[in-house]
């Protein structure tokens, strides 16, 4: 599995591409850095942090820690948060979507009220979140649930409705159960839609994760970028801004990889 994670997927690039390629980009964009904040000194310390100070940053809070945590302690923190979002998510939204897709009266009944809270941002629940569940994990779970309910809904729901109709009128007449057609044919046929879904969700609760962790929590990555604010610290601020993105592109790596895995009939056909 760690082999799959760091083959060709480093910076996000297709596994196609020259490593020398990728180094190069990483290492450009490392001189432009340097050279802007400490050799010409045209960005200031106060305003973006230079690679020294960056290094500071990341050593205090490996070795002293910083907000009350090291960095591995928030960022398992926040990984925990964005994994059981992400997972209720999906265990609602993928059965409503295709629930939605395959009954005309479900959706009838179920998306004049989607088509409300649809367009609601996920950061305008925190104020009820917290009313519901107080400023503890749980209401960052809801928040985050939200923010990757509504795309798990719609990518779903879209799959079933571009499945081609003749394909289950056919496993009608052949005299498929109810459940062996959602099963066999309904679900693997909304798959790559659903898989979409999956990843727009996954980049919503990353989103969504440093904004409720802005408002009462103690641990975490957003907690880090709320006191290096406060502290006026951008060195910590930039190490908190890349380990979530380092995070969010890990989660999505991994997904990629469970999707490859799932989709495996897919990507043969279209080879």
């Amino acid at each position: 599995m760690l082999k799959a994670l760091a083959g060709g997927l480093f910076l996000g690039l297709a596994p196609g591409r020259k490593p020398a390629i990728k180094v190069a980009t990483l290492a450009a964009l490392i001189g432009l850095w340097f050279l802007l904040t400490t050799v010409t000194g045209a960005v200031t310390g106060g305003r973006f942090p230079s690679p020294a100070e960056f290094w500071t940053s990341l050593v205090q809070i490996n070795t002293r820690g910083y907000a009350g945590a090291g960095l591995v302690s928030h960022a398992l923190h926040s990984v925990k948060l964005v994994a059981m979002g992400f997972l209720v998510a999906i265990a609602t939204g993928v059965p409503l979507g295709l629930w939605m897709g395959w009954s005309r009266k479900v959706e009838a009944l179920v998306n004049p009220v989607f088509l409300i809270i649809r367009p609601i941002p996920p950061l305008a629940w925190i104020p009820l979140a917290i009313l519901w569940l107080g400023l503890g994990d749980a209401a960052k779970i809801m928040v985050i649930w939200f923010s990757a309910f509504v795309p798990s809904v719609i990518n779903a729901f879209t799959g079933v409705r571009n499945i081609d109709r003749p394909v289950i009128e056919a496993a009608r007449m052949l005299g498929t159960p109810r459940w062996r057609l959602i099963s066999e044919v309904i679900a693997p046929a909304a798959s790559p839609m659903i898989f979409t879904g999956l990843r727009l969700s996954l980049q919503a609760s990353w989103t969504t994760l440093v904004a409720a962790e802005l408002v009462g929590a103690l641990v975490g990555v957003g907690f880090v970028l709320n006191m290096a604010q406060q502290d006026i610290y951008p060195g910590m601020i930039l190490v908190g801004m890349l380990t979530v993105g380092l995070l969010g592109w890990g989660t999505t790596v991994l997904l990629g990889m469970a999707e490859r895995r799932a989709l495996a009939w897919n990507i043969a056909a279209r080879d």
